[in-house]
């Protein structure tokens, strides 16, 4: 059996529903208030915009590897961030993709990262400090420098000036020590 066969009766009703005249205004009366963006939702717009990185990648015994990269990061709908990362990596290309907003429910930022060098979804969850510049994220993965054994990160957001922010990445050790792995510095172009 189709799957358009089996909505045919849903999208008959609704033809039906949409045709009955007291219905649009049973609808409006019946309708939740679509939720709105809140305070910490509008925090995360501050991001907004393209920026210029350059990132410092420090693995242990190995020399630290430098990279440029543009952002692009735009809202969506109040509610989202969408941070779009192209640049170059030891000699190859590099995409990124991050979405960070925020749960009333849960009182926490959430988001989640994905790459072109990684098969991994990395979810985030993360608060504000009190000083409203900086975002940390805690998230879970596979550790580089242990054979993909998964272990706790921490990302933190900086924003430095108007148009400037940092970033780092730190993984959390055995002995429960965080060693940073990455960091970059970037400057707001539009």
């Amino acid at each position: 059996m189709k799957t358009t066969s089996l909505l045919r009766p849903i999208f008959a009703a609704c033809a039906l529903a949409l045709a009955t005249p007291a219905l649009p205004l049973l609808r409006a009366a019946e309708m939740p208030e679509m939720p709105k963006p809140q305070t910490e939702h509008e925090w995360l717009a501050k991001f907004t915009g393209t920026w210029e990185t350059e990132m410092k990648c420090e693995m242990p015994g190995q020399e630290p590897m430098t990279a440029k990269a543009t952002e692009t990061a735009r809202m969506i709908g109040g509610f989202w961030l969408v941070v779009e990362n192209k640049g170059e990596i030891m000699g190859g290309p590099f995409n990124g993709l991050m979405t960070l907003g925020y749960s009333p429910e849960k009182k926490t930022y959430i988001g989640t990262w994905v790459d072109s060098m990684a098969g991994h979804m990395w979810t985030y969850t993360g608060t504000v400090n009190s000083a409203g510049d900086t975002l940390t994220l805690e998230s879970e993965g596979p550790c580089p420098m242990q054979g993909g054994k998964i272990c706790k990160f921490k990302e933190v957001m900086k924003l430095t000036g108007k148009d400037e922010k940092t970033f780092s990445s730190s993984v959390l050790g055995d002995d429960g020590k965080w060693t940073q792995m990455m960091s970059a510095k970037s400057k707001r172009v539009k």
